[in-house]
């Protein structure tokens, strides 16, 4: 069953991380089992205490959404071990045209080597100018003839090797042996299996022939067997009981394992002579074959977009996804889809509160530790509905999940923003806790936010976050950089910021002082400070 990835933005937050994992639940929930809740990076220390306190374990971490080997549909040969015959690996290639090469293992399992058709082909042209077998293990022998030993010499022996000989027609003389090491092809000729046995030749084998009482009491060395195949058909098969692992191709192979990602494959193949590769996984052990037409259509990985529709906050490799659906409260930025998808933008709060909706909408109640984990998230996204982007529907559906979870609100809030996020923690992974870029105009900024309690406590950590400011800013040639500090006793933000301080000022209406300025009320990076700039530069 191919599975569908629900993820967050980068650097996720209580709700992107909580929204991925409700819509997944609810998707299963309605039958659709394959859903998969991810996140494209750590944990906040926010996030991870909520999800401790429900009981929840943190969604799969996915660092790229880059098509893949395993992604594609590549084909699953059988994969044959080294020591079968010939004949069976030629039997298994014509019996599917499509399949251009067929893996070749040993005893536990690992890649051996490749075998085609070719190898095959040349391997019995070969035949003709040199006729002889050599160590052919007695098992693979009867296996390619079908046959059955006759005589005790016959089973002493576990391997055989000779020059092949056909003594047709009847008339064939005593000269034709002129020592042991052959290997004879008769039919119902009792004097040919006399000299043969006479001269303890390596191998007689009878064709559609029964051995005489009085020939089968001589005493020989000669192992015989016998056949139910006509003559010509033993001069053919016996040289294709020889085991795979002698004609097939060992060097130089060319081998994709399955996290491999499609981009490293094509500039592989692009550089190859061969047709076919073999696939292997995280064991080394083989799980099918690539060939270029797999390359041509890939099959791509399958998401779902939450709290977030701008590639610059999205998986990496999102050009090489299936988008099925976005569930958002951001403005509409640049995502664009190969097809028609779901998509769900509500002015709201939290995107949790509209993944609820949705629980609704379908008939089903959450669970009484998701609906406190759902919950907790839409508190931490409206900052107990003192952001200017909560809503009475965040309010409302807070509290009925509130009653389903048997949780008071006024508690969970106090628990969500109670702990210092500051202890402990460098300048660098406070800015990065809940960080996202954002292309406005051809400008580029990095906006962290930080919610708090003791912003002035935070603040006196400037010249540290400055200094972090500075790296980042050199980094990745940010136009701006800023820092919200927001208070949630203080119901405003702390920003520090680097870049033009006139543009600062035009955009809030506030002479900043030292990289640094307080605005009142303002508790939204989406609804009161973008929305801020992006005016400005129109």
């Amino acid at each position: 069953m191919e599975q569908v990835y629900v993820t967050g933005h980068r650097n996720p937050d209580t709700d992107s991380i909580v929204s991925a994992m409700a819509y997944a639940a609810l998707r299963n929930a309605l039958g659709d089992r394959e859903y998969v809740a991810a996140r494209l990076g750590h944990l906040n220390d926010e996030s991870k205490r909520i999800l401790d306190r429900f009981g929840f374990e943190p969604p799969l971490y996915i660092q790229n959404m880059k098509t893949q080997v395993k992604d594609l549909e590549y084909d699953t040969p059988p994969a044959l071990a080294a020591g079968l015959t010939v004949n069976r690996g030629w039997s298994t290639l014509k019996n599917d045209s499509t399949i251009a090469a067929i893996p070749v293992t040993s005893a536990d399992g690992e890649l051996y080597g490749m075998l085609t058709s070719g190898d095959v082909a040349s391997y019995d042209m070969e035949t003709v100018a040199d006729p002889m077998i050599r160590e052919v293990p007695l098992f693979n022998l009867l296996s390619a003839l079908e046959g059955k030993v006759l005589n005790d010499a016959g089973s002493d022996m576990d391997t055989i090797s000779g020059q092949v000989v056909l003594a047709l027609p009847k008339g064939a003389g005593q000269h034709l042996f002129d020592g042991e090491n052959y290997i004879a092809i008769c039919g119902d000729q009792p004097e040919v299996i006399r000299w043969a046995l006479e001269a303890n030749i390596r191998c007689l084998i009878l064709c559609e022939a029964e051995l005489s009482p009085e020939l089968r009491a001589l005493p020989t060395r000669t192992c015989i067997i016998s056949t139910p195949l006509d003559a010509y058909r033993v001069a053919r098969q016996i040289f294709q009981a020889i085991p795979i692992e002698r004609i097939c191709q060992t060097k130089d192979l060319v081998t994709f394992h399955l996290e491999d990602y499609l981009d490293d494959v094509k500039e592989v193949v692009s550089k190859s002579r061969y047709r076919c590769y073999p696939i292997l996984d995280e064991n080394e052990k083989v799980v099918g074959t690539l060939s270029r037409y797999h390359l041509i259509k890939p099959r791509r990985k399958k998401v779902v977009l939450v709290d977030h529709n701008e590639i610059a906050q999205s998986v990496p490799g999102l050009e090489q996804v299936e988008i099925l659906g976005i569930i958002d409260h951001h403005r509409l930025a640049d995502i664009q889809s190969a097809n028609p998808i779901f998509f769900r933008n509500e002015i709201i709060g939290s995107t949790t509160t509209i993944v609820a909706e949705m629980y609704q909408e379908k008939g089903l109640m959450p669970s009484k530790k998701m609906a406190g984990l759902m919950c907790a998230a839409i508190l931490s996204d409206t900052v107990i509905f003192k952001s200017p982007t909560a809503t009475p529907k965040d309010r409302v559906i807070a509290e009925r999940l509130a009653r389903i979870g048997g949780i008071d609100l006024e508690e969970l809030g106090k628990f969500i923003f109670a702990a210092s996020l500051g202890e402990g923690k460098t300048a660098r992974d406070l800015m990065f806790t809940d960080f996202k870029d954002f292309h406005i105009a051809g400008h580029y900024l990095g906006v962290s936010q930080i919610t708090c309690v003791d912003s002035v406590s935070m603040l006196s950590r400037k010249a540290e976050f400055l200094a972090e400011m500075e790296k980042s800013r050199a980094e990745k040639a940010y136009d701006i950089m800023i820092i919200m500090l927001t208070d949630v006793l203080l119901e405003g933000t702390q920003i520090i910021f680097l870049g033009n301080p006139d543009d600062i000022a035009q955009a809030f209406g506030v002479e900043p002082k030292d990289n640094t300025l307080f605005l009142p009320g303002v508790m939204s990076r989406k609804k009161q400070v973008i929305p801020m700039l992006s005016a400005l530069w129109g």
